[in-house]
């Protein structure tokens, strides 16, 4: 962003973390500079963590930073009037008045455990509180949180408490709102406008079901084993580029091998957030895993989605998880990503902006994801741990033993659902753009969230993780930059 150009956003990130502590797991706020702290210019995209992130960022600040009006002077918040003189009585005014919606990209306890928690503050007379989201993340929060079992039902449906009220997003954006650049978008809070696209997280044995809105065990009366009994709402298996479907909406995947388990995909989301005022954009991302290992490699229409708006430099920032170092294997993943994979996915991304500055013949469907000048060699971006080609070894052969606290995955196919190579992705040979002026995605910042706390008496992962992007980033010639986000501290762009 240039030094005089007025920032459009503030992002404060409350929870930059991906666990195992359970104070600091994702959450973000987001508001349009142009609103000035009005009620409910504040856009929260999850709630892993929400007043214990506010608690802690006033406690810094208060009340040195607080003039005589009650006016922050300091600090993510400042210029924001608050009312009480505790910190924690002002963060429930911030959590009540000026938030205006909260958006999750999918139902994981690291991204909702604090709306669950916090939302009994809320006070009825001034209306439930919007909790917008794609429908099968809603179904599961509806259905496994918020239903009078693992905590009181609180939403305004089923007899609820009406604190809270499910805004169910259409895939993709609707388009029946907005026209031109803002079509497809709706209304996040005051100021700021969202279209969700879903990302793929890993792999599981329940799917969403459309028909009873509840998430089911593949195998149940809902999903029969009989293998040509699928739900009436099933579409086609057709996986061209024209076509994409979700969990929502698609039939299971099934194995090549009938002993094998049927496994699903775990749908998440990406956020388009947009300035209503200049058009500016920022994408946060939820939990996401590479293409090359998805059943339903699905981060390929984000990136066709961004790189226009980088093109026409109105997408500023992305924030998006990278859990791990590049020591992991990516069958112990589980629907994350590593710097090699962060900077092949941005690589992609990079690719579809140089040919929007460059047009020409459209690229056959197949193209080799380039040699980056790091990795294996293949042209994939991986680590030696990195297992390629074939299928990574049995877990007897592995003798190694999944992460406590996450799920598993079955072993991984070097194949797309629909037979592509995992190393077929269309991407444009990186030499193509290593001399171009400006590189592809210079301007763009990159925030890191939801790396995994080691919790050791040795280094943290952070520094590594930032290390090992910055020199994959390097050799690939992106022209982006790299951040760790302070939750002391407010981003702008």
């Amino acid at each position: 962003m240039a030094e005089t150009e007025t920032p459009a956003f503030q992002i404060i990130v409350l929870g930059p973390n991906g666990g195992p502590r359970e104070d600091s797991v994702t959450g973000v706020l987001v508001r349009s500079t142009s609103m000035n702290w009005s009620p409910g210019s504040l856009v929260a995209v999850d709630a892993g963590t929400l007043l214990a992130g506010i608690i802690r960022i006033l406690k810094l600040f208060l009340p040195d930073s607080k003039d005589e009006e009650g006016f922050m002077t300091a600090g993510p918040f400042k210029g924001l009037h608050l009312p009480a003189q505790s910190a924690e009585a002002n963060a429930a005014h911030i959590f009540r008045e000026i938030i205006g919606a909260v958006l999750i990209t999918h139902p994981h306890l690291d991204h909702i455990s604090g709306l669950a928690i916090n939302t009994p503050i809320l006070e009825a007379g001034s209306g439930p509180k919007p909790v917008a989201a794609l429908p099968s993340v809603l179904s599961a929060i509806k259905n496994h949180m918020f239903n009078d079992i693992i905590w009181p039902n609180l939403s305004d449906e089923d007899g609820g408490a009406g604190l809270l009220t499910y805004q169910r997003l259409v895939e993709g954006g609707n388009t029946r709102f907005g026209s031109g650049e803002s079509r497809g978008y709706v209304r996040a809070c005051n100021g700021i406008l969202t279209k969700c696209l879903a990302v793929s997280h890993g792999r599981c044995k329940q799917r969403y079901h459309p028909e009873s809105a509840t998430h089911h065990r593949i195998g149940s009366a809902v999903f029969p084993s009989e293998q040509f009994m699928l739900p009436s709402r099933a579409v086609s298996m057709d996986h061209t580029d024209a076509s994409f479907y979700s969990p929502a909406r698609s039939p299971r995947l099934l194995p090549a091998n009938s002993k094998e388990p049927i496994m699903a995909t775990v749908e998440s989301s990406a956020f388009f957030l947009r300035d209503h005022r200049t058009g500016k954009e920022i994408i946060i991302f939820g939990d996401l895993e590479p293409d090359t290992i998805s059943l339903e490699p699905r981060n390929k229409r984000v990136w066709e989605t961004a790189a226009p708006k980088i093109h026409a430099g109105t997408l500023r920032a992305i924030f998006i998880e990278c859990s791990f170092t590049d020591s992991i294997d990516d069958a112990y993943l589980y629907g994350h990503l590593c710097p090699r994979h962060m900077v092949a996915e941005l690589s992609a991304l990079a690719s579809t902006v140089m040919a929007l500055r460059e047009p020409g013949p459209l690229p056959d469907k197949k193209r080799k994801r380039p040699n980056t000048g790091f990795g294996d060699g293949t042209g994939s971006p991986v680590s030696p741990r990195t297992k390629r080609g074939s299928n990574p070894p049995s877990e007897k052969d592995q003798k190694l033993e999944p992460r406590s606290g996450d799920f598993s995955v079955p072993d991984l196919s070097d194949s797309f659902a629909d037979g592509t190579d995992s190393k077929d992705v269309d991407v444009s040979n990186i030499a193509s753009w290593a001399d171009a002026d400006p590189l592809p995605l210079t301007g763009l910042s990159v925030y890191i969230i939801h790396i995994k706390e080691n919790l050791t008496d040795g280094p943290s992962p952070e520094e590594q993780i930032l290390r090992e992007l910055q020199a994959h980033a390097k050799e690939a010639h992106l022209g982006c930059e790299f951040f760790l986000p302070d939750p002391t501290e407010g981003i702008w762009v």
